[in-house]
């Protein structure tokens, strides 16, 4: 996954398990010149909300192993990894990461949503917690969305 890879490279870089926004930052688009500074920053956003990186104590901590991401040769992340991830998409995703055939669960989201009538989100968190998968960050996503009046 690019995403991944683009996130853990500034700790590699540096070798360490934690930075400030600021250094990530600048690895990114200085040291990197992958992305302007607004686009590193929109970055982390995207980051911690697909839960790849979290804030602890102002700085910005990789939820995964840095260390066991590759870097291929000549890497160059493209800019549609700055696109936030819709509710849906992330839902599906942590469904696929438990091992859920993905054909299938989206079958049975489909599925869940015409019998219940409800938003392929919902559809999608109510599917994920029948697998006892933790959607809980992307449930509350999906509980604003919805009082916002849709995504």
């Amino acid at each position: 996954m690019s995403l991944e890879v683009t996130v853990a490279t500034p700790f590699k870089l540096r070798a360490t398990d934690r930075l400030g926004e600021g250094e990530f930052v600048v690895a990114l688009s200085l040291e990197r010149e992958w992305f302007s500074p607004d686009q590193a920053k929109r970055l982390v956003d995207v980051a911690i909300g697909r839960g790849l990186l979290a804030e602890e104590e102002g700085a910005l901590v990789p939820q995964f192993d840095p260390t066991a991401v590759e870097l291929p040769e000549g890497f160059s992340p493209d800019e549609s990894i700055l696109r936030e991830q819709s509710t849906f998409e992330a839902a599906l995703d942590a469904i696929v990461a438990a091992d859920v055939d993905k054909q299938a669960a989206v079958a049975a989201i489909n599925e869940r949503q015409r019998t219940l009538g409800i938003t392929i989100e919902a559809a999608a968190v109510l599917h994920a917690k029948s697998h006892d998968i933790d959607v809980e960050r992307i449930a509350g996503k999906a509980r604003r969305n919805l009082l916002n009046g849709g995504e």
